[in-house]
Formats: structure tokens, sequence, C-alpha cells
């Protein structure tokens, strides 16, 4: 083995770019001792050449790779045992003669009576969109080089503990991708030491920075033996302080190793750091953030009154901020939590969503938010907020109210002037019902809606090439236009304002909570409940033909409609199938962005669907359904009005109520159809994309169609136009999505980066019950089934379905689930207007719903108060 150039690297001779060479820990050692003022105590790697050229060599090794690359996650007993014996293989591997000569200059250059840090470095640790740190080993003050070469060797053996090679599985990594250095680095041995983190890890505030501090080595914070000090700094001033009790700290032992010391009782309550220290180092961890360009964890020590710092990665766990051009206070509102869509979306999704509208947004981690500091600025502004935004999300609006208490944006006065104002809480009351509006209105709108979706689909037909753009540009003009008609906005407002009277009212009156849930059963012109009748009507039409159902079973997609044909039955089964994708295909889960495969495109995606209401359905369900929905509706309304004559001015109360249940009633089911009629343009655009698509692939512009999605509509634009684009940008936008999928997007941020979280407002919770938003009132009881997506879902009639989100492309499941959870949602969100209708009992906005209730679990979904009660442990 001949690795003189690449086997040993001094931290000064190590930049970013070598995390192959030397992996994250020791690329991040060789940027820190570039920076000028910061102290890294002396150090050198022993490369990731090294270790592979062993590996590639030991064919032992490569036997119990090829072992461990064949097991499963679930096979955990094999997994350790594997592992295991890889360890010990590694552990006693021959290091050659000359790694080991260079090993031992390096060392005897440094002293070779020092003591030494001996750290893991892996090729995946430490980077900005992974978090392996502490996946590896590391042993602190060790001497003598036949030492310093065994526990080498036992950092290279800790990339194959069964904790390290479970978590690459779970994340997809390689095995043998994942290539391990090893940092040799001069002990510090400190009077203190800790952690900085230039942003806050609790709320993500980029500008307060914390320091955890204590005496001796770092090792006692970071195992957890001791509480830290912590201290929070903004802009030069200790905003916040808090001195443990410690215990014990960890020393240097005099035979190498580290010794845990218990501290008397005077020192215990002592601060590990001055004030003055605190500030210092403040400056320090902001030097060391510039210099990466992103918020840090550091590692530092305090030896003889000098700062040493021995590590700095990023911190991952931060979600994006999004952007703005000036340096004033910005506060964001999610802007998925409202569409019912928190999953990232590609730049062409996030683009068409940026082209139809005219709220100030910004993207952050594939997600957009809406910028709402103007309305904070107001009295007015933030009334709307709260009646508005806040009404459909309670822990948005509690959040609001925090932002608005702790004046995050000042309340601008019309002198301009800036003073506190306390906050104002809008109730039903404030929300103005409009004037009469004409219930023929709504079929003027989905009419005047359908005529502009043909005259699209006829301009896409017929253009090619440029042109297929320019019919876009035309009609998203049109389309904003239609969005915002204030007769289509009057529409939506008569129906959600006469469901909040009504249900104010009712509940003054009557005692009746939620009374508007019922009444809104079997609404009319509600194309998403439609949708999910309409499926049944496909399965009735299917039942008769088992051959069909056979196919259906096993899922194929492919020319689904010759094979079909081949089958008895299968003509009528294709006209229904076709018949629905034909008003339904353009419909997905996550709709809302253009670059998700819709039905019509993945036709399959609705067999199990279509199966699940043959086993559970006799024939004729959809009438039955709609014709129950309906007639509790008129029998809750008799009775509400029944009551109301026995009441003091009974006949004018009965009046009125009557009046506001026929309004709630024309305009309710309106509610869904704006987003059909945008998801319909967006169908029609993205047929036309995907031609553009395949004349790029053939011009070799793009390898593949879906390539397009990692572009803004602009972008593609430009790259169709010039016929050129760079190799490496869409390489780039996939790995930033994959990164942007993990990320759990916050409902409130901040232009800080700051989360401001909300909480729900009940009164009194039953011990242990999950808190949410009642959105359809009733109490169900029965299994849970927690489905992370539409496709996974293996559902029987009387299920309680627990889920993320959902949106339209869901509704067919709810013909058959008897209660709904979500962990968001809101009071005028799909989930809920279905549930309204269908009269299932819902609770949304459940904080990590999906993860708090096991699939199988017996919960109590009680969708008049808003809470979930867990029956069993599941």
């Amino acid at each position: 083995m001949n690795l003189t150039n690449t086997s040993i690297l001094d931290f000064t001779q190590i930049n970013a770019a070598m995390i192959p060479l030397v992996g994250g820990k020791g690329a991040n050692l060789g940027e820190l001792c570039a920076i000028p003022g910061v102290q890294v105590p002396a150090g050198f790697c022993v490369s990731t050449a090294v270790y592979q050229s062993l590996l590639q060599h030991h064919a032992p090794l490569q036997t119990l790779l090829d072992e461990l690359d064949q097991l499963k996650i679930t096979d955990r007993k094999r997994i350790a045992a594997t592992s295991a014996e890889i360890r010990e293989t590694i552990a006693t591997i021959t290091i050659p003669e000359d790694v080991k000569w260079d090993i031992s200059d390096h060392v005897a250059k440094m002293g070779a009576h020092k003591a030494f840090a001996i750290r893991s470095s892996a090729t995946a640790e430490d980077l900005p969109d992974a978090s392996f740190a502490g996946q590896q080993d590391s042993y602190l003050n060790i001497t003598g080089i036949n030492a310093i070469l065994q526990h080498i060797r036992l950092c290279w053996a800790s990339l194959y503990t069964e904790r390290a090679v479970v978590y690459r599985m779970q994340h997809g990594f390689d095995h043998r991708k994942v290539q391990l250095a090893v940092v040799v680095q001069e002990m510090v041995f400190p009077e203190a030491s800790g952690i900085v983190f230039t942003a806050n890890p609790a709320n993500a505030n980029r500008r307060e920075l914390c320091i955890d501090a204590g005496f001796g080595l770092g090792e006692a914070l970071v195992g957890g033996l001791v509480n830290a000090d912590h201290y929070r700094v903004r802009d030069g001033v200790i905003i916040d302080k808090k001195i443990a009790a410690k215990q014990l700290a960890i020393y240097a032992a005099p035979a190498g190793g580290t010794t845990q010391q218990p501290l008397d009782e005077t020192q215990q309550q002592e601060p590990a750091l001055t004030d003055r220290q605190v500030l210092q180092l403040e400056q320090l961890g902001r030097k060391i953030e510039a210099h990466f360009g992103s918020p840090q964890d550091i590692e530092w020590c305090l030896a003889q009154g000098q700062w040493y710092i021995v590590q700095s990665r990023p911190i991952t766990t931060l979600y994006p901020i999004p952007e703005t051009d000036d340096a004033a206070p910005h506060v964001y509102v999610s802007v998925g939590h409202n569409q019912m869509m928190t999953d990232a979306m590609k730049p062409l999704g996030l683009s068409f969503f940026l082209l139809i509208t005219r709220a100030p947004m910004h993207p952050a981690g594939g997600r957009l938010f809406v910028d709402i500091t103007q309305s904070l600025g107001t009295v007015s502004g933030r009334a709307a907020l709260l009646s508005t935004v806040g009404k459909s999300d309670p822990l948005i609006k509690d959040a609001l109210q925090t932002v608005m208490q702790r004046e995050l944006v000042p309340l601008v006065h019309a002198e301009g002037s800036t003073q506190p104002t306390k906050n104002k809480y809008v109730s039903v009351e404030d929300l103005k019902t409009p004037e009469t509006v004409d219930p023929a209105i709504v079929q003027e709108l989905i009419a005047s809606s359908q005529a502009a979706i043909a005259a699209l689909q006829q301009d896409m037909q017929n253009e090619s090439g440029m042109g297929w753009f320019e019919s876009i540009l035309a009609d998203v003009q049109q389309l904003r236009a239609g969005m915002f008609d204030p007769r289509s906005m009057s529409a939506l407002m008569a129906g959600f304002n006469a469901s909040a009277w009504v249900n104010e009212k009712m509940s003054e009156w009557l005692g009746e909570k939620n009374a508007a849930d019922v009444l809104s059963q079997s609404a009319p012109d509600n194309v998403t409940s439609e949708m999910g009748l309409a499926l049944l009507d496909v399965s009735d039409a299917i039942r008769p033909y088992p051959e069909v159902i056979q196919y259906l079973q096993e899922g194929k997609n492919q020319s689904f409609e010759k094979v079909l044909m081949q089958l008895q039955g299968g003509k009528p089964a294709l006209e229904a199938i076709t018949g629905f994708l034909d008003r339904y295909g353009m419909r997905c889960v996550g709709e809302i962005d253009i670059t998700r495969p819709r039905w019509s495109e993945k036709p399959s995606t609705l067999f199990p669907l279509i199966l699940s209401n043959i086993q559970n359905f006799e024939a004729g369900e959809a009438g039955r359904k709609f014709e129950k929905g309906l007639q509790e509706a008129l029998a809750q309304e008799q009775d509400l009005l029944t009551r109301l004559r026995q009441l003091p001015d009974g006949e004018q109360k009965a009046a009125d109520t009557q009046r506001m249940i026929a309004q709630m009633r024309s305009f309710m089911g309106y509610r869904e159809y704006p987003k059909y009629s945008i998801v319909n343009h967006f169908y029609q655009y993205k047929l036309g994309l995907k031609q553009a698509a395949v004349q790029l692939v053939m011009a070799g512009v793009i390898g593949v169609e879906t390539d397009i999605d990692y572009l803004s509509f602009d972008e593609l634009y430009e790259v169709f136009r010039t016929q050129k684009l760079d190799s490496q940008l869409i390489a780039e936008r996939k790995v930033t999505f994959q990164r942007f999928e993990k990320l759990t997007p916050p409902r409130v941020i901040t232009s800080e980066g700051e989360i401001i979280t909300g909480r729900y407002q009940h009164e009194q919770l039953p011990d242990g019950a999950l808190a949410g938003l009642a959105v359809s009132s009733g109490i169900i009881e029965g299994r849970a089934r927690v489905i992370p997506n539409l496709e996974a879902a293996n559902l029987e009639a009387g299920d309680i379905l627990v889920t993320t989100f959902t949106d339209p492309s869901w509704t067919p499941l709810f013909v058959f689930i008897k209660g709904l959870v979500t962990e968001v949602g809101g009071l005028m969100t799909h989930g809920a207007v279905i549930a309204r209708e269908y009269g299932l009992p819902a609770v949304v906005g459940v904080e990590q719903a999906t993860k708090r209730i096991k699939d199988g679990q017996r919960i109590r979904v009680n969708g008049t108060e808003g809470y979930v009660e867990l029956l069993d442990e599941g």
C-alpha cells in the first residue's frame, strides 16, 4: 500500500472540499484552523484512503460486508451478530508499516509524551443535510504510539456498531459508501468546557446564541451526567442565565483515559464561566458562524485563560427562513397548513402557486409562507388575521396572539408612531353576514369556470412549442381574476358566515353545540363529496364481474384499458373508470403541487379504493349514504325549529334560523369548488408541459421528463427557449428537495428563524387525551388506522382514519370510515368540510397524532369537544 500523499494530513492541510478524504469532523477542523483568532489544538487525520484500502484488501471483511448487505432492518439479531464480527475483525487488523511510520512521525513532531484525543470522522457526519454526530466512537487522553494505533483501529471498528448500522439502514446510506477517517488531536485539559449553539435550538431563533458550560471535560455534559450552566445571549447582552448544581466533573486520569470527580458543595453552585467570558464566547461563536455561513454547534474548552475550539458542525435541525430583501422584522404563516398539504413541493409546483396568488408569499424549505407583517401593523389587520387565518387553525391563532403580545412587529398608527396594544379578539358577532346573495350565483360561477377550463383545454391542444408557455401565462391571469372574483368571495363567505351564525345562536339559545355539522350533511354542489359517492358508483359497475375484480387486485397500471376489454365485464368497467377519470382524473394526493402524478396518470391508485368499496358495501350505497345524510339534516332542522318556537320571541328566532340554514346549505358546497377549478387548470398546464419535457429529453437538454419538476416555470420557459441548461442544476435541486422532505414545517416563523408555537385552550381534558380542534361533532370509538399516505390505505368499514393531513383525493376513503383524526386542519379545510357532510366525528390539528396513536389502537374521537382518548395500549 502506497498512500504517502493521502494517508495522513495535518489540520492545516485540510479544507471543506476534502470531506471524502477526511470526513465531516476532519474537514471542519481544517476550516477552523483557517479562521484568524480561532485556536484549535494541533492534530492530523488518518484519511479515509487508509480505511478504504484496508477494507478492499481484506477478503474476510468483504465477505462479512456482503452478509450485512443482505440483511433487512427487521433482522436485528443477525445485524447484531454480523456487526460484532466485523468490529472484532477490524480491531485486530494489521496497519501497514508505511502508515504506522507516518502516524508515528506526526505524533513525534507534536510530542510523543503528550496525550491525544482519538475521534472518528465519517464521510456522512457533520454535514449540512445529515446528522450522524455521535454514531462513531471517541477516546480521550490516549498516550503512547501503540495505544494511539489501537484506538485508531477501534474508531474504524465503531463504524459498525449495531446502532450505526441500523441508523444507516433507516436513512438509506450504503455501508460501503460511508468511509471513516480518524482525527488524532492534542488533548486540552480545561478548567471548563461546553457547547455554543449560534442559534437557539429550542425555538430556532438565529439571533439568540446559547451556551452550555460545565467544569472539566465536555464529556460530562454530552453524556448527560451533569446539568449544564445555560446562557442565552443576544447582541452582546445576556438575556437569560441558569446556573446548575454540578455535582461532578470529568477530568483526564494520570494513567490515561478519563475519570469522574465529585465537586465540593461550594464549587457545585459556582458558575463555570464569568459573564465577561460568556460574552467573549459569543463573539467567538459569531466569528465561526460567519466563516461557515450557517448556524453552528461548537465544542469549546477554556484552559489557562485560552479558548480552544475542538469542533464545529452545522445545526441540521433548523427550518430555513423565508428570504426577504430588507432587515426589518417579518412574521410568516404556513400556507401548507391552510391548504392541507404540508409536504415539500418541487420548484415547479412552488412557482405555479406563486403565479396564481396575490398574497406576499415566500418559499422556504420547499413550502410556502405568507408574509403577514403588514397586517400585524394595524388594529384592523390584526383583527382580520385572528378572524380568518387564526380561526381556521387554533394553533396558528394562539401563536399569532403570542406574536402580538410580544410586539414582534410593532403596531403602527396612522400618525406613524408605534406603541403596544392589547390583542383584539374577534367573535362571530364581528363577522358581518353579507347582504342577501342569490343562490343562483353558485351555478353561474361553476358554469363560467367549466367554460374557461374547456377553452384552456382547446388552446393547449391547438398550441405547440412556445405556444404552450404563452397559453399558460395568459390563462394564469384569467385564473387569478376568477379566484378573486367578488361574486365567488361573496358565495364563500355567505356559507361560512351562515354556518358560524347557526353554531353561535343555537349554542346561545338552545345549548346545542356545533349544530351546523349535521345540518351540513348532503349539501348540494359539493364537488368533493360527490366524488366520493361517484367512486361508489364505479364500484357498483365493477361489482358483478369477478375477472375485473381479480385484475384490479393485481394492481397493474400499464395499458389497463386494453386488458379490461379482454375480460368479461371489462367494457362497462372501463366506461365507469374512464368516466370517473374524465371528471376527477386531475386530482391526486398533494394536488396543489403540479408535479404530483394525477389519477389519470396513475389510475392504479384508485384500484384499492374501488376494491374496498366492493368489500365493505352493498350495491347502491352512494344513494343510500346521500339520502341518509339529507334526512338527518332535515330532521335536525325541524328539531331545532320546533324547540326555537317554544322560546320567547320564538317565531322570529325560528324564521331567522330557517333562513340562515337555507343560506348555509345553498353555499357550503361551493366551498370545495374553487380548488377543484384550480386543479383542473393545473392539469391542463401539466399536459402541455409534459409535451415540452418530451421535446427537451429528445434534444438531450434533460435526462428524463420529470427533470422539469426541479425548475421554476420561468426557468423552464427559458430552458425551452434556449435549449440550454446547467447540467449540475437538476442534480443539486434533487439533493436539496430530499433534504426538504425530511423537515417539519412550522405554522408560524419569524425573519429571525424563531418558530412560534401555539397551544390549545381547552378548559378540561380527560387524563391522557390528545387535544385538537373539534370540526365535526359526535363521539365515536373504534380501531385507529394510522395511514401515512393514500396508497398505503388498508381500511375496513368502521375504522377511524389517523393521518397527517387529507386533501380532496382522500375523500373516497371517507365513505367507509367512521371518524377522522389529522395533525393538520381547521374548521373550513377539506377534511373538516367533508367529515361534516358525511356525518363523521372529526378532530383535526392533533399534534404528532400519527406518532402518539398506534396503528390498530382503540381510540375515542370526541368531535364535539375536540380531543382524542387512547383506550388501550395498542
